[in-house]
């Protein structure tokens, strides 16, 4: 993987946490939380695919559619655990 490639999956996943914290509203340490779970989700999906050997959505040498796929699991699911503390 080239710095060209790990640029454009780092620019996908920010794009990808901002326009979430955007949809989810929330104040400056909702989008540092979006961005960090966007970050690690993103690069975990991507190595999951090149671990199990998965070709979805390649994009050069990265692993488009897990890194995305595993990006918005993350933002979900750490979304509504962010919400648990809220509700009581």
């Amino acid at each position: 993987m080239n710095i060209v490639t790990i640029l454009f999956g780092w620019l996908m996943a920010t794009l990808l946490g901002a326009l979430f914290h955007l949809w989810r509203d929330g104040g400056f340490w909702r989008l540092l939380l979006y961005l960090g779970l966007s970050w690690a989700g993103f690069w975990l999906g991507n190595w999951a695919a090149g671990a199990w050997g998965v070709k979805f959505l390649l994009v050069g040498g990265l692993n488009f559619g897990l890194a995305l796929i595993g990006s918005l699991i993350f933002l979900f699911v750490g979304h509504w655990v962010s919400q648990i503390g809220e509700a009581a």
